[in-house]
């Protein structure tokens, strides 16, 4: 292997280790917005998501999203798992198979690893915003077939040389093609679901629920900070100095202008600074500035993500107002700024800014032509990941089931959903003694579940 393909394939491997890594930001950030009552479930999902992702990448995702097809879809290299004739050979994997892909040096399995741990992304998105009244079998089936259809054909119009991408539509680490996708399933998810008990009163007030442990969300947003210098810089592909370092400042600009305006713009508003807001100021700066990160020049960074910050702010109120309710905030971060952030390539891309910037946006001269095709790519996103979705989450509701019960969802899904606690010894303390100073072993965590049980059906 030659000294280049090596170098090009530690910084690859290296990257995609980060965001796998953001698994642990989102399930700390969400399991930090939860309640108490919900914690393990939220940290479960946040856990197995990623190995349901991984197994519908495998078997069929990967070959949708890259194989060589129409502009639709993949139609070549589809099923690894099938051993079929089509289905990649080592060291020649890309001749007639996946001609999308086959830019990057790096080897195949490193192409395949790194995009898989993108994909796992856009299906925990989903985990924040159905959280604390979605059953836990019923969430793992719609992350399967969200990885395994809905993202990589969305993908494939986009990375894997469909429709939006011969169109010229511009989308250099996920803003759309993960962030937007996982926030249009959410919002179908919300939107089916339902609030959460007591949320809304109706008159229409909105009774905050606080999550219950900020300092876990807090580290969560470093650990996604962290995580987003691998996210967008790892998507050059390859070790490209120049590059690399416009988006790794880029990134970061973009976050932390976005983690100001959205703590300034809370305090206008209510008075005080607001960590919860300033941690999805964090993150939707982050998000808006995915897809251009190597498209716009530094200042205008700045710019995008000041504007992010204060977007998330209202985005968050607007989606209260409509009833929709998303305990993380992962509509105003992820579909909002997703959106904002496709857009802004349309207004702000500068030819020649990176290596990797080839089009010029509305203030640099390129007219209104990049705006309306990432317009178009927006919208065309929306409309089928919106339906794609809906009918899955549709139809797993009225088969399995899509809801807890009122009972579950009043006593928390750790219990109902695991038979477990997050925290037991909080749990043990609220419990009558008298339920469990019968037993001899008082001390033994699942006689204290039985006890508590019988307390709770008396």
């Amino acid at each position: 292997m030659e000294k280049q393909v090596l170098l090009d394939t530690i910084w690859v491997v290296l990257c995609g280790m980060l965001v796998f890594f953001m698994n642990l930001g989102f399930a700390a950030v969400e399991s930090g917005f939860a309640r108490t009552k919900n914690t393990v479930n939220i940290l479960s999902k946040n856990f197995i998501v990623f190995a349901v992702s991984s197994l519908g990448f495998y078997i069929l995702g990967w070959g949708l999203m890259f194989g060589d097809g129409n502009g639709f879809m993949g139609l070549k290299g589809l099923l690894f798992a099938s051993g079929a004739d089509n289905s990649p050979a080592v060291g020649d994997a890309y001749e007639g198979v996946y001609s999308a892909i086959s830019w990057a040096g790096v080897p195949f399995w490193v192409k395949y690893f790194f995009q898989l741990v993108f994909c796992g992304t856009a299906a925990t998105i989903v985990s924040g915003a159905v959280a604390e009244r979605i059953k836990y079998f019923s969430f793992i089936v719609f992350a399967f077939l969200l990885t395994v259809f809905v993202y990589p054909i969305v993908g494939h119009w986009i990375w894997g040389g469909g429709w939006l991408s011969e169109l010229g539509f511009l989308d250099f680490a996920g803003g759309t093609t993960v962030h937007s996708v996982g926030g249009w399933a959410a919002l179908a998810g919300v939107i089916i679901l339902g609030p959460r008990v007591g949320k809304y009163t109706k008159s229409g007030k909105v009774n905050p629920i606080p999550g219950h442990n900020m300092s876990l969300a807090t580290i969560g947003a470093f650990v996604l900070w962290l995580g987003w210098f691998g996210f967008n810089p790892g998507s050059t592909m390859a070790l490209d100095p120049d590059a690399i370092a416009h988006i790794l400042v880029s990134t970061n600009s973009a976050g932390i202008m976005a983690l100001l305006s959205a703590t300034l713009v809370t305090v206008m508003i209510t008075g005080k600074p607001d960590l919860g807001m300033s941690i999805n100021g964090l993150l939707a700066g982050l998000v808006a500035i995915t897809p251009g990160a190597a498209y716009i020049n530094i200042p205008l960074s700045y710019l995008v993500g000041a504007l992010a910050g204060v977007l998330v702010v209202f985005a968050v109120l607007m989606f209260d107002k409509l009833r929709l309710d998303d305990p993380v905030g992962a509509l105003g971060v992820h579909l909002a700024n997703g959106i904002f952030g496709t857009l802004s390539i349309g207004l702000f891309a500068q030819e020649g800014v990176t290596g990797l910037s080839t089009a010029n946006g509305l203030f640099f001269g390129g007219g209104f032509k990049l705006l309306g095709v990432q317009t178009l790519g927006v919208l065309a996103t929306g409309v089928f990941v919106v339906a794609a979705s809906s009918l899955i989450w549709l139809v797993i509701k009225n088969t399995i089931g899509l809801r807890v019960s009122l009972k579950e969802e009043i006593e928390g899904l750790d219990i109902g959903e695991h038979g477990m606690q997050a925290y037991p010894e909080q749990v043990l303390r609220k419990t009558p003694y008298r339920y469990i100073s019968e037993d001899k072993d008082v001390d033994s965590v699942g006689c204290a579940y039985r006890q508590i049980k019988k307390a709770s059906n008396e």
